[in-house]
């Protein structure tokens, strides 16, 4: 037998229709909980602030990044300080894919996150390459980087005037 409490006393039987309905109303309260858990946790999201344009992170972390890895495809760092610099570097060139996809750089979302992807991927590659110290992979993965680079500057980069 089901009983309601009211005030601290019991009182008589209650209809099963009272106790189902009390079930739907803690199932509301839950419901409700959770969806305005998940709308904070979207407000808290950061938004993203981009500061250069594309071309400045081109010139600024892309290019002298590369230019780092380029060094040493095919003259593997010798001391611990060049591994270094090679592993941060070759991260940067990574995380680098990730801001040419940050809305407001991104030109398209066919070939341009398809090359800033690429640029990732060849980034990360050389990332674990040279955290292994595995120069015979550096000299592929430079020359991928290299075709990555190239594939993209054909679409994007602006052809001089004659």
């Amino acid at each position: 037998m089901i009983f309601k409490v009211v005030s601290g006393r019991r009182r008589g039987p209650t209809k099963f229709g009272d106790r189902q309905g009390e079930q739907m109303k803690l199932i509301k309260i839950v419901s409700s909980f959770f969806l305005l858990a998940a709308a904070a946790a979207q407000a808290q999201t950061p938004a993203f602030q981009p500061v250069g344009t594309v071309r400045q992170v081109m010139l600024g972390i892309v290019k002298p990044t590369s230019d780092i890895v380029f060094k040493f495809q095919f003259d593997p760092p010798k001391t611990e300080e060049e591994w270094t610099t090679l592993q941060n570097n070759a991260l940067n060139l990574a995380e680098a894919g990730n801001l040419l996809l940050l809305p407001g750089r991104a030109k398209d979302q066919g070939e341009w996150v398809k090359n800033a992807k690429a640029l990732i991927d060849t980034g990360s590659q050389a990332f674990k390459a040279a955290n292994a110290r595995d120069a015979k992979a550096l000299e592929i993965i430079g020359d991928k980087i290299d075709e990555t680079c190239e594939a993209c500057h054909a679409k994007y980069l602006a052809k001089p005037a004659q």
